[in-house]
């Protein structure tokens, strides 16, 4: 509403409403929405160094070579209309500990659900399906597999 004082015919006040009205709707979250939040949350966990399983990882890291990364990939969610149910798949570092680490997965998840989604994560199951060694992405230039034999492929 604008009040229009006209003493001079050139300002205008404009009322400031104090409690505005609360509109009338509905709000939907979709499902891939509040899993992509839960893939958030766990990445940001140490101690965890991807999501997902094998086949999963290897599709994650042709779109990771794409610039398209998944942060749905290896969780799966159902929404009710007050509460969430989380499944999410992770690899962990090691020497983290196993158990600290999905615990803190879990309480990462329960938090992001009721900060960002409104809902409340009844249950969050983690499940670790790969330990992630750092040595093992380094290539062995020391090691003679084959005894010195003559390479097959070149």
């Amino acid at each position: 509403m604008a009040n229009v004082t006209n003493s001079t015919g050139s300002k205008a006040q404009v009322a400031a409403t104090e409690t505005a009205a609360p509109s009338t709707g509905q709000t939907v979250i979709e499902n891939g929405v509040v899993a992509k939040i839960a893939g958030i949350a766990a990445r940001e966990v140490p101690g965890v160094h991807a999501l997902g399983g094998g086949a999963a990882r290897a599709v994650g890291a042709i779109r990771d070579a794409l610039n398209s990364t998944d942060l749905s990939q290896g969780v799966s969610v159902e929404v009710g209309e007050t509460q969430v149910a989380v499944d999410v798949t992770i690899v962990a570092e090691y020497p983290a500990a196993l158990h600290k680490v999905a615990d803190e997965v879990r309480a990462a998840i329960s938090l992001a659900m009721a900060e960002y989604v409104g809902k409340q994560a009844v249950e969050v199951n983690v499940t670790i399906n790969d330990v992630h060694i750092p040595a093992d992405d380094e290539p062995a230039d020391d090691v003679d597999v084959d005894g010195g034999a003559e390479a097959r492929v070149l």
